[in-house]
């Protein structure tokens, strides 16, 4: 075989790859596909002067397609419980990360103000999120080692 025809062979079996490989089309995540209701659990300590507490809690959010957030939750802090509701607004990158500002409410007094980091994943039907700040209504900020897990709950509503 001579140069120029190995020359060929390698430059067909290359545009043959290329034409060949799936088309890699990374999912695009936006409001609109993220909209809905997610039922979550949430996890993690807080940490104080006397170090570190334990909180959990479960709860229902709805996200809208206009960066809208609301719902309500019942948690636990140190064995303390209260129910809790919660509006804010969040953004979705069409990479499928985003961010989360929430304001939690006992009997409609402010308690605290978080921000979330957000990955939406299995096609928009999962929320992974680490929160990244916790402020009490005195602008005090507390250092907190939260994760949260959400799920899409579908209904014959939905």
């Amino acid at each position: 075989m001579n140069a120029k025809m190995r020359v060929t062979l390698l430059g067909m079996l290359l545009l043959a790859g290329v034409v060949c490989i799936p088309s890699a089309s990374a999912a695009q995540c936006s409001l609109a596909g993220t909209a809905g209701k997610y039922g979550f659990t949430l996890t993690g300590v807080v940490i104080l002067g006397t170090g570190p507490v334990p909180i959990a809690a479960v709860g229902e959010a709805v996200l809208d397609s206009a960066g809208n957030a609301r719902g309500t939750e019942s948690r636990s802090v140190g064995g303390g419980f209260a129910d809790e509701t919660f509006s804010g607004s969040y953004t979705v990158n069409s990479d499928c990360t985003g961010t989360a500002t929430i304001r939690f409410y006992e009997s409609g007094q402010l308690v605290r103000t978080s921000v979330l980091s957000m990955v939406f994943d299995n096609n928009q039907r999962e929320i992974r999120m680490v929160q990244k700040s916790l402020q009490l209504p005195n602008d005090a900020f507390l250092p907190v080692v939260i994760t949260v897990e959400a799920r899409r709950i579908f209904s014959e509503d939905d």
